[in-house]
């Protein structure tokens, strides 16, 4: 059985050009929409949850989310097989791997540009 339980995050993020595909992208890797008008829903992971703001371009080209999880291989074994990059257009996912901060890592570009860092720490 995976382990996607989720342990941090509260943002404002931005949705990128199209807002209803922001919000789809988000509920296929997981995430629900607890709340939402035209401008803004809320999504949640667990404890995790964050504000997707119907705006492009704010934070363009460096905007970074951390995702922390209990076992960033079990969200790279669920993420993988979707193939995201071939539904979405600048989506991109690089596997996971260790880095000497003491985390592994998943980078995954979201529709919006956005980086997310889905990470726990190393094993040891």
């Amino acid at each position: 059985m995976l382990n996607l339980k989720t342990t941090d995050i509260l943002t404002f993020v931005p949705s990128g050009p199209d807002f209803e595909t922001a919000i789809q992208f988000y509920v296929e890797i997981g995430f629900e929409v607890c709340w939402r008008d035209e401008n803004l829903a809320t999504l949640q992971k667990d404890d995790s949850r964050f504000f997707l703001q119907n705006i492009n371009n704010w934070g363009k080209g460096n905007f970074m989310m951390s995702l922390k999880v209990e076992n960033v291989d079990d969200w790279w074994e669920m993420l993988q097989p979707l193939n995201l990059h071939e539904r979405y257009e600048g989506v991109k996912l690089k596997a996971s791997e260790n880095y000497p901060w003491g985390k592994r890592e998943i980078h995954l570009i979201a529709p919006s540009g956005i980086l997310w860092h889905i990470s726990s720490p190393t094993k040891e």
